[in-house]
């Protein structure tokens, strides 16, 4: 996102199975960047309903979606022309 948007340097876009999972998701990485980064995010947004979850940490934006959510708004799609990597899930 670096160059191309002027607030924010990263999206992270993560897909949990359902909203419970997508808020426990959102959970974890809220809990683990307070403890291990001392980062707590500016805003968030989409909670309860948590079929897409946003935490701004200025320099990345945390975006959690559930399946349906993520393939209505294709953010991908969206920013096709910022290079992206793609990173295998940590849990199966």
């Amino acid at each position: 996102m670096r160059g191309v948007c002027d607030f924010t340097d990263f999206f992270v876009i993560a897909t949990g199975r359902n909203p419970r999972q997508t808020k426990a998701i959102y959970d974890e990485v809220t809990s683990t960047l307070k403890a291990e980064q001392r980062l707590i995010a500016r805003a968030s947004a989409g909670l309860p309903e948590a079929s897409w979850i946003v935490g701004d940490y200025n320099d990345f934006v945390l975006h959690i979606f559930t399946p349906e959510t993520r393939g209505f708004y294709r953010l991908e799609d969206l920013w096709s022309d910022v290079p992206s990597v793609e990173v295998e899930a940590l849990a199966g």
